[in-house]
């Protein structure tokens, strides 16, 4: 109770300084006296004052709404009030004034189509405008409000963007409920009436109407607004056949009464230029014309009334000869249903060039508007996508490029340069390296150093088999070929390609030699001296006749005997390939493993097992250790090699470092 007490004081305070800010247009003082409260508090307090002062302006002065909503969207901006403030406001004033002061009113709404679409009010205050908008239509009637309904449609279209969806028909509906409702009554007195009414002298300028005629020109509204009743083979028949009824009516009444009329006019305007006025005052548009059978003789000879009439042909044509995206596959025209269809597009076409007036132009504007529907048809069949700025021509680009690129040098300059400095320039940089390494080519090749064979092992463990696949994949063939005399047998699994067949070699060769490492760990210290000789002896002085006696006895052979391993430069460490791992290596990588679950995915663990280790064991080093151990006990791929390339690339530098110094 006493919170609601307090805000009460508050609103009330907050009104009477936003009465003095709003006489005075001083936006700064109710700025000053707002920042004492909070800000949650401020704003519903402030709000609510804003709505209370707009009821004391309709009663006093109605003339100052639109200045007390441009204050208010001010207020907005610096953070006094709501986003939404402004659009509730005036929800109110349209709820309070009549429809005429309205009408009035949503000029401002309109003028401000850029204020609503600004970041600060687009996403607060887009529904409350839609809800505002669809009050207003539902107090105006669309035959008699028709200019308003239509100014309120069209806001709301500069409003939204188009790919807004509330305003998309995205399924292409019909408005089915825009019934036609007329005197389609076949009794004897109503027929009579009409009979009696209707038919008219035999005159050139006058249309005998009948019954008949009548009924079947209204049953056509049933055909425009629902369209895909044409897909019906019998309701495709009465509409061929009310159709030619009504446009032979046409053909036959050609509203000559109307041409001479203007052109009567047009001699009177030059005698009194008061005619004019007279005739634009005589100009009347209806949205929703009469249905009474005594009207349509007069509705027949109007102008604007046949004009509507014919452009709903040539839309429901256009409909039924487009492709949509949601038609059923039965709903699709036969050969001779087109042919009907253009010839009667051609006939209401030339019926539109002969309704005055300037039936010729006017029936060019109905093509152009139809030929743009097509491209909108196009748009909503592509799904609605968002429309984008148009790319700059290709051509304007590659003048850009033109223009952002350096004027590259002549060759005669860059050869020039290099003989200065008794070089030569081949045209690519790899190439005039290499090329001046030596001034004398034929002895650099001729040099002890280059003649020399790399073991199969440091080859292919290395990595230059696989860097060098490209082009040189066939210095991984020989050296497999002088590695084993079986290197080139008949097999019924052929090669498919060069790198598989690598990356297989290369993997096998990778097993082999981490278990001879393991081997020559189990023997004594003769053993490990042999090796040390081994690691000493390097690259250069391996002979042909030392390679060729390295051959594999058996394919999968554990007692194959351990390569030289490639010698590496001091900077350049290299790898352990022990495939076990040490107590005290695993001790070291455990306890740097908190992100132990995510190795386990890596290495292949599944979910289910990694929370066996999470409830099975209590801290995380325990996890880790027992998950590692179970790995390398279990996993023929387990080597310290690998579990080192795992964790570098999970980013796990403190475990690579443990298990790098750690012996």
């Amino acid at each position: 109770m006493s919170e609601k007490v307090g805000f009460d004081e508050l609103r009330l305070k907050y009104k009477d300084v936003l009465s003095k800010a709003f006489t005075t247009n001083n936006i700064d003082l109710l700025d000053s006296f707002s920042k004492n409260a909070n800000e949650s508090d401020r704003k519903s307090a402030m709000d609510q004052a804003f709505r209370d002062k707009l009821l004391d302006l309709l009663l006093e002065e109605p003339n100052t709404l639109e200045s007390y909503v441009n204050f208010c969207i001010e207020s907005c901006r610096r953070q006094m009030v709501t986003a939404t403030m402004p659009v509730v406001l005036l929800g109110d004033i349209f709820d309070a004034l009549t429809l005429n002061k309205c009408e009035k009113m949503f000029m401002y709404v309109e003028n401000g189509v850029n204020i609503w679409r600004e970041e600060l009010f687009f996403v607060a205050c887009k529904n409350h405008l839609l809800r505002m908008c669809n009050d207003l239509l539902r107090r105006l009637s669309r035959s008699q409000n028709t200019v308003f309904c239509g100014r309120i449609l069209l806001f709301l279209a500069k409003f939204f963007p188009f790919s807004e969806r509330s305003g998309l028909n995205i399924v292409s509906e019909f408005n089915l409920e825009n019934v036609t409702e007329f005197g389609g009554d076949n009794t004897s007195t109503l027929k009579d009436a009409l009979d009696e009414e209707m038919v008219v002298d035999d005159d050139k300028n006058k249309l005998v109407i009948d019954y008949n005629l009548y009924c079947r020109f209204w049953s056509l509204q049933d055909f425009f607004r629902n369209p895909n009743t044409c897909y019906n083979k019998l309701q495709w028949k009465t509409f061929v056949a009310h159709s030619g009824s009504v446009l032979s009516a046409f053909s036959s009444y050609k509203l000559e009464a109307v041409e001479l009329q203007k052109s009567k006019l047009n001699i009177l305007k030059s005698v009194n230029s008061d005619v004019e006025m007279t005739e634009n005052k005589e100009q009347h548009y209806f949205a929703k014309f009469l249905t009474n059978q005594k009207l349509l003789e007069l509705q027949l000879s109007d102008s604007n009334f046949r004009r509507c009439v014919l452009i709903q042909y040539l839309i429901l044509f256009q409909y039924l000869m487009s492709t949509v995206k949601f038609k059923m596959e039965s709903q699709e025209l036969k050969s001779d249903q087109i042919d009907w269809v253009k010839e009667t597009t051609a006939l209401v076409y030339k019926l539109l060039g002969e309704t005055p007036p300037d039936g010729k132009q006017f029936a060019e504007c109905v093509k152009r508007i139809l030929k743009r529907e097509e491209h909108w048809n196009s748009w909503k069949n592509d799904g609605c996508p968002e429309f984008q700025k148009p790319k700059p021509p290709v051509q304007a680009e590659n003048e850009e490029v033109k223009r952002s690129r350096k004027r590259r040098r002549p060759v005669g300059d860059i050869i020039k340069e290099y003989s200065g400095t008794d070089k030569f320039f081949m045209g690519n940089n790899d190439l005039t390296r290499l090329w001046n390494l030596c001034p004398d080519n034929l002895a650099a090749c001729r040099t002890k150093e280059r003649d020399f064979m790399p073991s199969l092992e440091s080859y292919m463990l290395s990595g230059e088999a696989g860097e060098c696949v490209g082009g040189w994949g066939w210095r991984a063939l020989r050296l497999l070929a002088r590695r084993s005399p079986h290197f080139f047998v008949h097999t019924n699994n052929p090669i498919g390609r060069l790198p598989d067949y690598l990356d297989d070699m290369v993997k096998k060769i990778t097993r082999e030699v981490a278990a001879n490492n393991v081997s020559n760990n189990t023997n004594g210290d003769s053993n490990i001296n042999n090796d040390k000789a081994k690691v000493e002896q390097t690259e250069e002085e391996l002979t042909e006749e030392q390679i060729e006696t390295d051959i594999i006895k058996e394919e999968d052979s554990t007692d194959l005997e351990q390569a030289p391993d490639s010698t590496h430069d001091d900077d350049k460490p290299t790898r352990s390939k022990i495939t076990m791992i040490s107590a005290t290596q695993l001790h070291a990588v455990s306890t740097k493993l908190p992100e132990w679950k995510k190795l386990a995915a890596k290495l292949g663990y599944k979910p289910d097992e990694i929370q066996f280790f999470d409830t099975e064991y209590t801290t995380e080093e325990a996890r880790a250790k027992n998950m590692l151990q179970l790995w390398f006990d279990d996993d023929e791929d387990a080597s310290v090699e690998n579990l080192l390339y795992t964790m570098e690339g999970l980013n796990m530098t403190d475990a690579c470092h443990a298990l790098k110094n750690t012996k």
